[in-house]
């Protein structure tokens, strides 16, 4: 078995509810979305990030707006709707749950 390949299955599935996580703090374009998973060492590339934002759009989580740029074309900054905030809501206590299930599962205390 190769360890790293576990690692980047754990990493994707929590992915999303990272990138939520941030834009619940304030709107966001990509390339800062991407920025702030690497300053917390969690790796993603556009090619990942895209279609899970395209997704959560479709599913009425997300909204955007285009802003212009003082470098370069203009952005698209991503929001949460109502909606998505609601979502990660859930999520966040699933997340909490699935710590304490795996904790517990670990520590043999199940």
């Amino acid at each position: 078995m190769n360890a790293e390949n576990s690692k980047a299955q754990m990493r994707k599935g929590v992915l999303e509810l990272c990138i939520l996580s941030i834009l619940s703090r304030g709107d966001s374009y990509a390339t800062e979305l991407i920025n702030k998973l690497k300053e917390a060492q969690m790796i993603v590339v556009e090619g990942t990030l895209y279609p899970m934002l395209t997704r959560h759009k479709n599913a009425g989580l997300l909204t955007y707006r285009w802003e212009e740029s003082p470098q370069g074309p203009p952005r698209k900054y991503y929001s949460l709707t109502d909606k998505g905030k609601e979502y990660l809501s859930d999520l966040d206590q699933t997340w909490v749950e699935l710590i304490s299930t795996v904790n517990a599962i670990r520590t043999n205390a199940a």
